[in-house]
């Protein structure tokens, strides 16, 4: 069986996201697919078998490696492969990727988001450090190292894109990206012809708003 978790992260930044997104694979993948919002820091309750489609990549390695049984594929490798979406033209504008740490694994992941980039008409300009070689955002770096330094890790990934606009497909790259001066473009966002607000952005804040939403999810 299918189950399609949006993350607690996307949850809180753009629900109106997770229902859109849960109509298209059930109307083009799977009429049975379920919402799974069960946190990934807590156990799933499916049974074995079970695959979860994931926007989060910290999601996707979370219910991949904590429980036996459960499979993960991104959402960005479904789409990718199953076609009938209704892609926005973004006319050929230069935007950089900043890929998670997550899936730094995963190029199976890197190659779907930038074949989605692809045909939403989108030329990609490569950082020096990209999917496999990627850097951290600097959010990681919260709450062992203090803000300041965490604040300058982001600015000084954000400094090592190419383009102002930077396509990042974590909502925490959001806020990373922001503070760290570049424009950020969540994929999500790009999807659905949306812009990308940080909204919350302020680093403690932000995170006491995840933890807030992991305790009762």
């Amino acid at each position: 069986m299918r189950f399609f978790n949006p993350g607690c992260a996307l949850s809180l930044y753009r629900p109106e996201a997770e229902t859109a997104i849960l109509a298209w694979l059930k109307a083009r993948i799977d009429p049975d697919i379920v919402l799974h919002n069960i946190c990934c820091r807590h156990e799933p309750g499916l049974p074995a078998g079970s695959t979860i489609i994931n926007v989060c990549a910290g999601c996707d390695s979370r219910f991949g490696t904590l429980y036996p049984g459960i499979d993960t594929i991104s959402l960005w490798e479904v789409m990718d492969e199953a076609g009938g979406f209704s892609f926005p033209d973004y006319g050929g504008v230069s935007m950089s990727i900043h890929d998670p740490c997550p899936v730094r694994g995963k190029p199976q992941v890197h190659a779907a988001v930038r074949s989605l980039l692809g045909k939403m008409n989108i030329t990609v300009v490569e950082a020096a450090r990209h999917s496999g070689q990627s850097v951290c955002c600097g959010d990681d770096f919260y709450p062992n190292r203090p803000i300041p330094e965490v604040h300058r890790h982001m600015r000084l990934r954000a400094e090592s894109m190419p383009c102002e606009d930077v396509v990042v497909y974590c909502v925490s790259c959001i806020k990373a990206m922001h503070i760290g001066g570049r424009r950020p473009r969540h994929l999500t966002d790009l999807l659905f012809g949306l812009p990308t607000e940080p909204k919350v952005y302020d680093t403690e804040a932000w995170h006491a708003q995840l933890e807030g939403y992991i305790e009762t999810h």
